[in-house]
């Protein structure tokens, strides 16, 4: 004959306790926001308002080799990079957004 196994209520309390601290530890650090140098990751928005460009323009500007990093599916720039980047393409035009 087999042995049927009744979990109580703290049988189930630990095992909550124990997949929910299973999927925390899983989670990355708030810190992941900055680069190895500590520098803060820009978006999409943050650097095409640095430039006053639209996001088409700055698209463009990945295509021809813009550095960029993607995190999560998501785009961000290190400043230092984009700004190295616009100094030695300074054939780069681009028309400030007029509002």
């Amino acid at each position: 004959m087999d042995t049927v196994f009744l979990p109580n209520e703290g049988d189930f309390r630990r095992w909550i306790r124990e997949a929910v601290k299973e999927c925390l530890e899983n989670i990355p650090a708030p810190s992941s926001q900055n680069n190895e140098e500590g520098e803060p990751l820009l978006n999409r928005k943050e650097i095409a308002g640095m430039f006053r460009i639209s996001l088409v323009t700055l698209h463009d500007w990945m295509n021809r080799g813009l550095p960029f990093h993607k995190q999560g599916g998501r785009v961000y720039f290190i400043r230092s990079e984009v700004l190295e980047y616009v100094k030695q393409k300074k054939n780069i035009h681009y028309q400030p957004n007029e509002k």
